[in-house]
């Protein structure tokens, strides 16, 4: 079958830059599920994406759709056919409504009886008949949260649309969508190359808007682009840039064609912590800082244009006189600050609400106080810097610095204790209660860091659930998944080996005059450890592996840690599914018993199989209780499997149920003490 190249694209205003990569890639897989719906076949499909565009590029697509044999079932023979033989109305109306006359229908004989029947040819559509549906309907799923009108138009869309290009190699698809009429005219750059250009094949549409538009169409190349310029540029000074991807994405959605400048701030600015200075740079201006070997901000930041002018001076003056009066404020909230001390700030958190059901912020840092002291006598923190370091975690809130940059928050309040002169690790862990920030971010290591870090996420935790805030659905206002992540990350990754559920507790009993939910202790305990399942599906590891060692009911997230990867490669033992078959059985037989005694009477042991049983239970379990003991849950598991063959002649040789009530109490005894030390890691039973 014969193919060409498919280009489609829609001009429009200018998109939203952080949402360019999501509509893109959302409006490829929209139109490649229809194409492979209608069995349409393609070597590869691509999705290009400029501020005033978004485009695909379907590579050898079939032209048309393969013919395809299709068998349909009509009304049985019964009800086809009056006494006489006749054709019912039933079985007429059916040949007519599929196009065959009476006398060409067969007859299909089933279990189920017999029943009319038709083989008909179905003719393939051409691709051009289909495309424009595919494309309207691709176009409508997008994930748009808010949809706009323009003009007197009465379509909608995300942005204005000005232009509509369906082109099957070089023939020009026919349709009308959102108000346009396809047609072969395409932006250009809206201030260098050609306004419009003409598109009269598919397979030109990169090199054409590229040469005679000046439009670098190709979002990844785009993005290569900028990417190199900038490191080239900063290389040019012996710096290094600031290449955060975040920045690097939303530039490559601002412009077409991408050019880099250096320009240059004032050293006096670099007074001011640095960290409130990128902040502008990178979320007001767009701009890449630009750092020394020693990762010392330089005067000096890199913008990307959409124009290359040939003069540049007036374009690189331009953007440093932008980013001044930004600078300035920076320095002058930095100063205004420094004229009292960060704990001076505390006083105004008494009047900053956190959550109305709970109280100020500053009533909310009293209880993260005594729930980081808490925390740093279990871990061995210094428990008065624990203190301390909670007492001045949010004063930087009411800094007039962090009230124009709110992102900086932490980072200010960490300079400023500095400054201070306080603790080091006091002032380290003001900034890193905030970590980790998001997936892949540090966590903290310090002790007080840890303590102060946990008690923040600990307290937001129990706070919320405990006046049932709980999030729903995708809403998280109060950032609870985030927090609970955190709690994971931060106690596995410092291995701290602390009860979950007494911390909570701890922490609720602290708040209880503000909570509604007599129930907040398990819905927390319940609601970290779902997010530690997905933390786990993340890591390829199975829901069945989680439950088995969730059916303990754990309560330290580092020893449950432990025995998933324990029960994890047990699973991977060849006696592990006839374990836990065996298991199964025990517990079905028990859950039928009542008042079984775990006391096990050998004069009553007749036969050898449930003696040899025994014999191994007597001899193994010192060995399993001093892997336990080790929190050793591998090799109590693995020499656990070392079972298998005694308890499988047990179940094949013994009676459980037999007639003497005590031989059977007995046996039901041994498979107690069975159960009880194959379930001290996890519910085995699950895992199959």
């Amino acid at each position: 079958m014969s193919n060409k190249n498919l280009l489609l694209e829609l001009g429009t205003e200018e998109l939203p830059p952080k949402s360019l990569r999501k509509l893109s890639t959302a409006l490829l897989d929209e139109f490649t599920k229809r194409l492979d719906g209608a069995g349409l076949k393609y070597d590869g499909a691509k999705w290009y994406a400029t501020p005033r565009r978004l485009s695909l590029f379907i590579a050898s697509l079939d032209e048309k759709q393969e013919d395809r044999e299709i068998e349909i079932k009509g009304p049985s023979v019964k009800v086809a056919y009056d006494a006489n033989g006749e054709p019912t109305k039933a079985a007429l109306g059916w040949a007519n409504s599929n196009g065959v006359d009476i006398k060409d229908v067969s007859t299909l004989k089933t279990e189920k009886g017999e029943w009319l029947y038709i083989k008909s040819l179905k003719k393939g559509d051409d691709t051009t008949s289909l495309i424009p549906q595919m494309f309207k309907e691709s176009l409508e799923s997008l994930p748009i949260p808010k949809l706009m009108h323009w003009g007197d138009k009465k379509e909608e869309f995300v942005r204005p649309v000005h232009t509509l290009c369906m082109l099957f190699g070089s023939d020009l698809i026919s349709g009308t969508i959102l108000g346009l009429q396809s047609g072969t005219k395409l932006l250009g750059h809206r201030f260098m190359g050609k306004q419009q250009v003409e598109l009269t094949s598919a397979d030109n549409y990169l090199s054409l808007l590229e040469n005679e538009g000046y439009v670098i169409a190709d979002y990844e190349r785009r993005k290569t682009m900028i990417k190199e310029q900038v490191i080239a540029l900063a290389n040019s000074i012996g710096g290094q840039a600031d290449l955060d991807e975040d920045l690097l994405e939303e530039v490559t959605s601002l412009v077409e064609y991408p050019h880099a400048f250096l320009a240059s701030f004032e050293e006096r600015f670099l007074q001011v912590p640095s960290e409130a200075l990128v902040y502008t740079m990178k979320g007001d201006q767009k701009y890449f800082p630009i750092y020394d070997a020693q990762n010392k901000l330089l005067p000096k930041f890199i913008f990307i244009s959409n124009i290359n002018p040939s003069d540049t001076t007036s374009l690189i003056s331009g953007n440093e006189r932008v980013v001044r009066p930004r600078l300035s404020d920076a320095e002058f909230f930095f100063k205004t600050d420094r004229k009292h001390s960060l704990e001076s700030y505390f006083d105004k958190l008494t009047n900053v609400i956190y959550q109305k059901d709970i109280g100020t912020i500053a009533y909310r840092s009293e209880i993260v106080e005594q729930v980081a002291a808490y925390i740093g006598e279990q871990i061995g923190a210094d428990q008065a810097l624990c203190k301390r370091a909670s007492h001045l975690a949010k004063c930087d809130l009411a800094t007039t610095l962090v009230n124009e940059f709110t992102d900086t928050q932490g980072i200010m309040g960490m300079h400023y204790a500095r400054l201070d002169g306080e603790n080091a690790d006091v002032a380290d862990a003001i900034f890193e209660q905030y970590l980790p920030r998001f997936a892949g971010d540090k966590v903290p290591t310090g002790k007080v860091q840890i303590a102060l870090s946990l008690a923040e996420k600990i307290t937001t935790l129990v706070a919320i659930f405990g006046i049932n805030l709980a999030p729903k659905g995708d809403k998280d206002p109060y950032g609870l998944r985030r927090a609970a992540i955190g709690v994971i990350r931060i106690m596995l990754e410092n291995k701290l080996d602390m009860n979950l559920n007494k911390l909570l507790s701890f922490t609720y009993d602290l708040l209880t005059k503000k909570m509604q939910s007599k129930t907040t202790v398990a819905d927390v305990s319940d609601y970290v450890f779902n997010r530690l399942k997905a933390y786990y599906k993340d890591l390829d590891i199975g829901a069945e592996i989680f439950n088995a060692v969730y059916a303990n009911t754990p309560d330290s997230i580092l020893d449950f840690d432990k025995r998933v990867y324990a029960v994890k490669e047990f699973k991977a033992l060849d006696a592990a599914s006839d374990l836990a078959a065996a298991y199964k059985r025990v517990a079905n037989i028990l859950s039928k018993a009542e008042n079984v005694s775990d006391s096990i009477n050998e004069s009553l042991l007749e036969d050898s199989n449930e003696k040899q049983l025994v014999e191994r239970l007597a001899a193994i379990l010192p060995v399993v209780s001093s892997y336990y003991e080790k929190k050793d849950y591998l090799q109590a598991l693995s020499t656990l499997s070392e079972l298998r063959e005694d308890v499988d002649n047990f179940f094949e040789n013994v009676m459980v149920n037999v007639e003497d009530i005590n031989i059977k109490n007995n046996r039901l005894s041994i498979l107690l003490n069975l159960k009880m030390v194959l379930a001290k890691t996890a519910d085995i039973s699950v895992l199959y």
